[in-house]
């Protein structure tokens, strides 16, 4: 039996607009078609999954708490946009953290490495041959490659378009 198929979505810059470091409710800016592109992955079957670099967090800019309500706040927007986020995975380490909890030189989950796509494969039964992701950077192409995902860059412009373009319904 095959695991189910998924779509791996970046926040910042392919969801929300990338306004450096976004944390606080003024900040969440939702980009062009995103509320219509998710809807139509979900009514195509698709679990939606978020997964972002947080390194605001490592940086001393804002505590894992407001990430996580940032992130919560994002879920529940597009909830009222009837399109359904099926999980997040945030990843808050760096290299050159202000915190040392969350200092590390390469830590598995921090995009290119594959570690958040990894644990949403595991943890919601994930086929990655039937999944892709969209990112905005080239780390987010390389991230779903290196977990056997593939990988398609967003540049801007509106979210539905693209996916429907991509997925051609």
């Amino acid at each position: 039996m095959t695991g189910l198929p998924a779509v791996f979505l970046d926040r910042d810059g392919v969801l929300i607009e990338d306004s450096g470091y976004p944390h606080l409710p003024e900040h969440l800016k939702l980009l062009a078609g995103v509320g219509a592109a998710v809807r139509r992955l979900n009514l195509l079957g698709y679990l939606t999954v978020i997964v972002t670099n947080q390194s605001g967090v490592a940086r001393g800019m804002f505590g894992e708490d407001q990430m996580h309500a940032f992130n919560g706040l994002l879920v529940k927007r597009l909830a009222q946009e009837g399109a359904v986020i099926n999980a997040v995975y945030a990843c808050p380490f760096h290299p050159e953290a202000q915190d040392e909890r969350y200092r590390h030189p390469d830590h598995p989950d921090r995009k290119p490495n594959p570690g958040m796509l990894l644990r949403a494969i595991a943890d919601y039964e994930i086929d990655p041959a039937r999944s892709f992701m969209i990112g905005d950077q080239p780390r987010d192409i390389e991230a779903a490659q290196r977990a056997g995902v593939s990988g398609f860059l967003f540049q801007g412009g509106n979210l539905d378009v693209f996916v429907r373009e991509l997925i051609g319904v």
